[in-house]
C-alpha cells in the first residue's frame, strides 16, 4: 500500500483514510494543510483487488463501522472518525 504524503510539522504522526470523492476528507485534509500538519492519505477508493482488501480491513481494524475519514494519530494511534476539526486539533495540539 502506498500513501501520500504532505509536507508540514511532522511532530506528530497523522494518518488519514480517505474517499477521493468524500467531501467530510477533503475538509479535514484541508484543515490540516492549513494549519502547516504533515500527513500521509490513501485514497480507498482508488485501490482494486487485494490492496483494497489489505486497507479496507486495516481501515476496519481502526473503524470497525468503516466510514471515512479515518484518522489515525501519533504513537499512541488515537483514532478520529469523521472531519471533527476540534478533536484533531487537540490531538495534534494546534488551536483551530
Amino acid at each position: 500500500m502506498e500513501f501520500t504524503h504532505v509536507d508540514g510539522d511532522d511532530t506528530i504522526a497523522v494518518t488519514i483514510f480517505s474517499l477521493s470523492t468524500c467531501g467530510h476528507c477533503r475538509r479535514t485534509k484541508t484543515f490540516l494543510q492549513e494549519k502547516g500538519i504533515a500527513y500521509d492519505y490513501i485514497d480507498v477508493d482508488l485501490l482494486s483487488g487485494e490492496t483494497f482488501t489489505e486497507v479496507y480491513d486495516l481501515v476496519k481494524s481502526y473503524n470497525p463501522r468503516g466510514s471515512f475519514p479515518t484518522i489515525v494519530i501519533g504513537e499512541k494511534k488515537q483514532v478520529i472518525v469523521g472531519d471533527r476539526l476540534d478533536e484533531i486539533a487537540a490531538a495534534v495540539g494546534i488551536a483551530i
